[in-house]
């Protein structure tokens, strides 16, 4: 089945950052559940950032706060990326949520660090065809963000912009990982919707994306579910 949860409960893994898409290209989008105080952690970011160079795969660190407590906040972390993988547990019927986890296209659940089992998850998805066409260009000071139906999506399709900083290096003072250095790679920095669909006619949008950081957008089905499809501005 190509939509199973695949594991369930402890770690995991991440990836690499391709180029805007259309129909049979989108790439697979990877969500990293990560912390810079969580000690099981860094095996995973370093295989995020592994994999960078590859085209066929979109990787997300979003870094969530719920390790703060422990005596290092995160300098990336975000309650909102708390409560996006919350909202995937709920969605998928699971009781708790760990890090690292990562979430393949939306819908395949995977915990601990499992090259093999990642690789298989995004050779099943990037196999299913394309629902929706999705490209981005330049539009001034703004992107335009063009979307196409290429068969029955849902009421109330989300559509997202999401924000990615490529690296960026931290010392880590305190915690789990206290006196380690990491570099950390595709880290989100912000997640908003822009707006909800029914593919019934094309999604077509101006927006601003000031700033150095990468611009992506995720056309996804709501629950949070499946992704339909992902597209990188560089």
């Amino acid at each position: 089945m190509r939509h199973r949860i695949l594991a369930a409960i402890c770690l995991t893994t991440g990836l690499a950052l391709p180029s805007a898409s259309g129909a049979g290209e989108s790439p697979v989008v990877v969500e990293l559940f990560t912390s810079q105080g969580c000690s099981s952690c860094p095996p995973a970011d370093a295989l995020l950032k592994s994999f960078a160079g590859r085209r066929d795969i979109l990787p997300l660190a979003l870094h969530v706060d719920y390790w703060d407590y422990i005596g290092w906040k995160d300098t990336f972390g975000d309650p909102a990326h708390a409560e996006r993988q919350r909202a995937y547990a709920r969605h998928a019927g699971a009781r708790m949520i760990y890090t690292p986890q990562i979430i393949v296209g939306g819908m395949e659940h995977i915990v601990g660090v499992k090259p093999g089992v990642l690789e298989k998850a995004i050779r099943m998805e990037a196999a299913a065809p394309d629902l929706v066409s999705l490209s981005l260009r330049p539009a001034g000071d703004k992107v335009e963000i063009s979307a196409r139906a290429l068969g029955p999506i849902p009421d109330g399709t989300i559509v997202q912009l999401v924000r990615v900083r490529p690296s960026q290096t931290v010392d880590i003072g305190r915690g789990e990982n206290a006196g380690r250095t990491f570099t950390y790679s595709h880290i989100v920095t912000d997640w908003t919707r822009i707006g909800l669909w029914n593919g019934e006619v094309p999604f077509t949008r101006k927006i601003s994306a000031p700033g150095k950081d990468e611009t992506v957008v995720i056309v996804q089905e709501p629950g949070p579910g499946r992704i339909l499809a992902a597209a990188v501005l560089r």
